[in-house]
């Protein structure tokens, strides 16, 4: 049986994909109706954390986290089909928290949409392929169109994950600064590292949740875990910023040798400060050149147009008249 007459006609085969692209629809928005309360959703993570460093702890043992959290069944075929690799596994594990996503099924459901994607996408081109005649009717480009649906599928989940890690680090890019303020504000006041992190996290959970969820899950990690050091690590390698390497490099320091934090958050607010003032200044001195294209294209024709516009009509009615 020829694919043709497996898929049926071309308004069988649209109809198809019109109940899948609804289908997939509703997915989204039921998704994004369960991450709706950012806060509640904020709160339930850092009260899973808590929970795992405690039973952790209590056993003793570093590896904890996995049989404290059920194993579900993308988890279990994530293991059965050895989708991943160890080295790997720790890198992606890496790439998810910096994503934000940091459920236990965040990081089987990315590999099984790496599994499923490049089919339901060969599927797809299938379908419009030989059913709707989207490629025609030449074998190679029917082949070749299968072919690209397939990489696409591939590479779609990968392609996500980066957009969306590279969202999240704009958002804390913007957010540090003031949250460094606040957290030296804190620090004056005589609050301790993770009591200050925790009044951060609170006071910006609003204006900027990503840090204010970096922020609380520093302050989990810093009660539950043996060595507080550990704990600032954990936040550079969630935020893969260099000014966020520059913040835990110095309250590490702080908790080595014992230096005042007002003192050397007071510091690096300061450069923060600077550096923010001077990306400023520098994006106000590349304005002029930025502005030359678009005065080029848009204003400049417009003003040909006002100051010869009636010269040409002028010579051009004089013609017409001679």
């Amino acid at each position: 049986m020829r694919p043709e007459q497996l898929l049926g006609s071309p308004e069988t085969a649209f109809a198809a994909l019109v109940g899948l692209a609804t289908f997939a629809c509703l997915l989204a928005a039921w998704w994004a109706l369960l991450e709706g309360d950012r806060g509640r959703a904020r709160a339930r993570m850092l009260q899973q954390r808590r929970l795992e460093l405690q039973a952790a702890s209590r056993t003793g043992r570093p590896g904890t986290r996995r049989r404290v959290t059920a194993r579900g069944l993308a988890e279990r075929l994530v293991s059965q089909l050895k989708l991943v690799r160890s080295g790997a596994d720790e890198r992606l594990r890496d790439r998810l928290a910096q994503a934000g996503l940091r459920a236990p099924q965040a990081r089987p459901l990315f590999l099984l949409a790496k599994l499923a994607g490049p089919i339901l996408a060969g599927l797809s081109a299938l379908v419009l392929v030989y059913g709707a005649d989207f490629a025609g009717k030449n074998p190679a480009s029917r082949l070749l169109a299968l072919v690209g649906a397939v990489l696409a599928g591939f590479y779609l989940p990968e392609l996500w994950l980066s957009n969306r890690i590279a969202k999240r680090r704009q958002a804390l890019q913007r957010a540090l600064p003031d949250g460094l303020d606040l957290l030296v504000v804190c620090a004056e006041a005589g609050l301790s590292l993770d009591v200050a992190l925790n009044r951060v996290a609170e006071e910006m959970a609003e204006t900027a949740p990503e840090l204010a969820e970096e922020f609380g899950l520093t302050a989990v990690e810093l009660n539950f875990l043996p060595e507080r050091r550990q704990a600032l690590l954990n936040l550079g390698r969630r935020v893969d910023l260099p000014a966020m390497r520059g913040v835990v490099n110095t309250l590490v320091q702080t908790e080595k040798y014992g230096t005042p934090l007002s003192q050397s958050l007071r510091v690096l607010s300061a450069e923060f400060r600077e550096q923010r003032m001077l990306k400023a200044e520098e994006k106000a001195a590349r304005l002029p050149a930025t502005l030359t294209v678009p005065m080029i294209v848009f204003i400049l024709p417009t003003l040909f147009i006002v100051l010869i516009g009636p010269a040409i009509l002028d010579v051009y009615d004089n013609l017409i008249r001679k």
